[in-house]
């Protein structure tokens, strides 16, 4: 009898301290060390979403990224939103999507202004003849020690692209969801044990995640399914753009019963399932993914 391939979760990936670095404005999945796995080398696929049409917001790196390389794989075409500048992290996702034979579409688009959900949307459907599956991933991060450093104007630019847009592009995509369709959010553990240092961030989460689950309501009724997943800690560019105080980064999460960071791949085959028609009985739902952190509503 062959034995089974176990593995002890303690020990995948980067179980060591991360080095303190730092990239302000634009942040590049490219120049992190260690760079995130993404599943680039290890996510095999089985045609589940085949001949999907994905609209993947902050797709770029991270998570998104991850998500993106696993829907390829699976027979999905995408169309790929990121922030404009980070055009070398989009072009390798890109790659990754043509490679495994899927139609994948750029789409450089700055979330914090109010123009661009509508305008993603519309490019989507356009280019991808059709959409049936929304990934909204996109966030911004700003950490910060004491309440008086935070300025109104970032805490805006901060709804507006974890919430405000979320919001916009699902109105925008609205009447173009066919039944059987699915929306997948992307919250947080911070909407569920907020940080004291992520105010704003952890504020936007907690209103993605009650969205999710009033969206499931609403959108029951036409045949579409709404759900959430809440990472967290994952080793993404989000951390090293002001998204920690300093100092903090080496020991990211360490604190996680799991005694380390996730990576993004550790993420991906659950988008995988939801946006599945194995999840057909699977709606306003938020799915942990936080290394032992417990997520409550």
């Amino acid at each position: 009898m062959t034995d089974p391939k176990l593995v002890n979760p303690r020990k995948l990936f980067n179980t060591k301290e991360f080095l303190e670095q730092k990239q302000t404005g634009l942040t590049l999945q490219n120049k992190m060390s260690p760079k995130p796995d993404c599943g680039e080398e290890s996510y095999v696929g089985n045609s589940r979403l085949l001949n999907r049409r994905v609209l993947i917001t902050g797709g770029d790196s991270g998570i998104g990224r991850a998500v993106a390389i696993a829907f390829a794989r699976e027979g999905a075409d995408i169309a790929l939103n990121f922030l404009p500048g980070e055009e070398d992290d989009a072009k390798e996702v890109a790659d990754f999507i043509e490679k495994a034979g899927r139609k994948v579409y750029l789409l450089p688009y700055d979330l914090k202004k109010a123009s661009s959900p509508k305008r993603i949307v519309e490019e989507a459907y356009e280019k991808l003849g059709g959409l049936d599956t929304l990934v909204l991933n996109a966030a911004q991060q700003i950490a910060h020690e004491k309440l008086a450093d935070y300025q109104i104007e970032d805490v805006k630019e901060t709804f507006q692209v974890n919430v405000i847009s979320l919001f916009a592009v699902i109105q925008a995509a609205e009447k173009y969801l066919p039944e059987g369709g699915c929306i997948i959010n992307t919250t947080s553990v911070q909407a569920f044990d907020p940080a004291p240092h992520l105010l704003d961030y952890a504020g936007t989460k907690s209103a993605i995640a009650n969205l999710t689950i009033s969206l499931g309501k609403y959108f029951v009724t036409k045949g579409i399914r709404v759900n959430a997943i809440a990472p967290g800690p994952i080793w993404t560019p989000l951390q090293l753009n002001l998204g920690h105080l300093k100092g903090q980064l080496k020991g990211f999460g360490q604190d996680a019963p799991m005694g380390r960071a996730g990576q993004p791949v550790e993420l991906s085959p659950l988008y995988v399932y939801l946006a599945s028609n194995e999840a057909s009985y699977v709606t306003g739902q938020i799915f942990g993914v936080t290394g032992g952190k417990r997520i409550n509503l």
